[in-house]
Protein backbone atom coordinates (compact mmCIF):
# COMPACT_ATOMS: atom_id res chain seq x y z
CA UNK A 1 0.00 0.00 0.00
CA UNK A 2 0.98 3.12 -0.61
CA UNK A 3 1.28 6.46 0.85
CA UNK A 4 -1.30 8.33 -1.31
CA UNK A 5 -3.66 5.53 -0.58
CA UNK A 6 -3.84 6.68 2.89
CA UNK A 7 -3.01 10.33 3.31
CA UNK A 8 -5.21 13.33 3.87
CA UNK A 9 -5.03 15.76 0.48
CA UNK A 10 -4.96 19.27 0.41
CA UNK A 11 -3.94 19.21 4.09
CA UNK A 12 -4.64 22.41 6.14
CA UNK A 13 -1.32 24.55 6.03
CA UNK A 14 -0.05 28.04 7.62
CA UNK A 15 2.85 30.91 6.26
CA UNK A 16 6.14 31.15 7.51
CA UNK A 17 5.23 35.10 8.32
CA UNK A 18 1.78 33.79 10.22
CA UNK A 19 1.47 34.65 14.05
CA UNK A 20 1.55 31.55 16.29
CA UNK A 21 -2.15 32.48 17.36
CA UNK A 22 -3.29 32.24 13.46
CA UNK A 23 -1.44 28.02 14.01
CA UNK A 24 -2.79 27.57 17.29
CA UNK A 25 -6.61 28.88 16.13
CA UNK A 26 -6.39 26.17 12.62
CA UNK A 27 -5.10 23.22 14.98
CA UNK A 28 -8.21 23.88 17.60
CA UNK A 29 -10.38 24.42 14.31
CA UNK A 30 -9.73 21.23 12.60
CA UNK A 31 -8.85 19.34 15.65
CA UNK A 32 -5.09 17.96 14.59
CA UNK A 33 -1.91 18.46 16.34
CA UNK A 34 0.11 19.94 13.46
CA UNK A 35 0.60 21.94 10.23
CA UNK A 36 2.59 22.18 7.63
CA UNK A 37 4.47 25.47 7.64
CA UNK A 38 4.63 27.00 3.50
CA UNK A 39 7.21 29.87 2.48
CA UNK A 40 5.30 30.49 -0.81
CA UNK A 41 4.71 27.08 -2.60
CA UNK A 42 7.51 24.96 -0.59
CA UNK A 43 6.88 23.43 2.69
CA UNK A 44 9.51 25.28 4.72
CA UNK A 45 8.53 22.93 8.40
CA UNK A 46 6.39 21.74 10.36
CA UNK A 47 4.72 23.49 13.76
CA UNK A 48 2.95 21.05 15.83
CA UNK A 49 0.71 21.38 19.44
CA UNK A 50 4.05 20.42 21.27
CA UNK A 51 6.21 23.45 19.66
CA UNK A 52 3.32 25.98 20.90
CA UNK A 53 3.37 24.32 24.48
CA UNK A 54 6.90 24.66 24.49
CA UNK A 55 6.75 28.00 24.17
CA UNK A 56 4.71 28.62 27.45
CA UNK A 57 7.61 26.65 29.57
CA UNK A 58 7.40 28.28 32.79
CA UNK A 59 10.50 26.07 33.98
CA UNK A 60 10.95 24.79 37.69
CA UNK A 61 8.44 25.76 40.43
CA UNK A 62 10.32 26.31 43.51
CA UNK A 63 10.40 23.97 46.55
CA UNK A 64 10.53 27.26 49.06
CA UNK A 65 8.20 27.23 51.57
CA UNK A 66 7.58 30.90 53.18
CA UNK A 67 5.10 32.36 55.62
CA UNK A 68 4.32 35.73 55.08
CA UNK A 69 4.69 38.64 57.37
CA UNK A 70 1.87 41.10 58.09
CA UNK A 71 3.03 43.51 55.57
CA UNK A 72 3.67 40.81 52.62
CA UNK A 73 0.03 40.04 53.24
CA UNK A 74 -0.47 43.31 51.68
CA UNK A 75 2.33 43.30 49.27
CA UNK A 76 1.43 39.74 48.01
CA UNK A 77 -2.16 40.92 45.84
CA UNK A 78 0.18 43.88 44.48
CA UNK A 79 3.01 41.44 43.51
CA UNK A 80 0.45 39.05 41.82
CA UNK A 81 -1.17 41.65 39.83
CA UNK A 82 2.09 42.75 38.70
CA UNK A 83 3.19 39.40 37.70
CA UNK A 84 0.00 38.47 35.97
CA UNK A 85 0.36 41.59 33.74
CA UNK A 86 3.57 40.36 32.83
CA UNK A 87 2.13 36.66 32.24
CA UNK A 88 -0.51 38.60 30.12
CA UNK A 89 2.25 40.93 28.07
CA UNK A 90 4.52 37.36 27.56
CA UNK A 91 0.91 35.87 26.06
CA UNK A 92 0.46 38.23 24.03
CA UNK A 93 4.23 38.83 22.95
CA UNK A 94 3.90 34.86 22.05
CA UNK A 95 0.53 34.89 19.79
CA UNK A 96 2.10 37.64 17.76
CA UNK A 97 5.36 35.56 17.25
CA UNK A 98 5.92 34.37 13.73
CA UNK A 99 5.57 30.58 13.21
CA UNK A 100 8.94 30.31 11.74
CA UNK A 101 10.48 31.10 15.34
CA UNK A 102 8.92 27.73 16.28
CA UNK A 103 8.23 25.67 13.64
CA UNK A 104 10.40 22.67 13.49
CA UNK A 105 12.59 23.04 10.23
CA UNK A 106 14.43 21.58 7.92
CA UNK A 107 10.89 19.24 7.04
CA UNK A 108 10.87 16.04 7.02
CA UNK A 109 8.69 14.67 4.40
CA UNK A 110 8.05 11.53 2.21
CA UNK A 111 7.25 10.85 -1.68
CA UNK A 112 3.80 10.06 -2.45
CA UNK A 113 4.70 7.11 -3.96
CA UNK A 114 6.39 5.43 -0.99
CA UNK A 115 4.97 2.30 0.62
CA UNK A 116 3.65 2.92 3.67
CA UNK A 117 6.24 1.03 5.79
CA UNK A 118 8.54 3.62 4.87
CA UNK A 119 6.32 6.03 6.00
CA UNK A 120 6.03 4.55 9.56
CA UNK A 121 9.72 3.69 9.84
CA UNK A 122 10.71 7.17 8.67
CA UNK A 123 8.29 8.66 11.76
CA UNK A 124 9.26 5.80 14.45
CA UNK A 125 13.05 6.78 13.29
CA UNK A 126 12.75 10.62 13.68
CA UNK A 127 10.29 10.67 16.78
CA UNK A 128 7.41 12.31 14.47
CA UNK A 129 3.77 11.49 14.33
CA UNK A 130 3.17 13.22 11.01
CA UNK A 131 4.52 13.78 7.46
CA UNK A 132 4.00 16.34 4.52
CA UNK A 133 3.40 14.39 1.45
CA UNK A 134 4.84 15.25 -1.76
CA UNK A 135 4.53 15.08 -5.20
CA UNK A 136 7.37 16.52 -7.53
CA UNK A 137 8.74 18.70 -4.25
CA UNK A 138 5.22 20.00 -4.08
CA UNK A 139 2.97 19.31 -0.73
CA UNK A 140 0.07 17.27 -1.71
CA UNK A 141 -1.58 15.46 1.55
CA UNK A 142 -0.29 14.58 4.96
CA UNK A 143 -0.04 11.45 6.53
CA UNK A 144 0.14 10.47 10.55
CA UNK A 145 0.35 7.87 12.81
CA UNK A 146 -2.92 7.14 12.70
CA UNK A 147 -3.93 7.13 8.62
CA UNK A 148 -1.06 4.14 8.33
CA UNK A 149 -2.65 1.97 11.05
CA UNK A 150 -6.25 2.61 9.22
CA UNK A 151 -4.78 1.58 6.42
CA UNK A 152 -3.44 -1.49 7.89
CA UNK A 153 -6.67 -2.29 9.37
CA UNK A 154 -8.46 -1.37 5.97
CA UNK A 155 -6.29 -3.87 4.08
CA UNK A 156 -6.36 -6.26 6.98
CA UNK A 157 -10.15 -6.29 6.37
CA UNK A 158 -10.32 -6.55 2.55
CA UNK A 159 -7.86 -9.44 3.12
CA UNK A 160 -10.64 -11.93 4.91
CA UNK A 161 -13.70 -10.65 2.46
Amino acid sequence: MKVKDIMTPNPVTVRVDSPIREAAGLLRKYHIGGLPVMDGDRVAGIITETDILSLLDVGDLSDDLWLPSPLEVIEIPVREFINWERTKRALTDISNMEVRRVMSSPVIAIDEEADISEAASLMLHEGIARLPVLRDGKLIGIVTRADIVNGLGASAGEERA
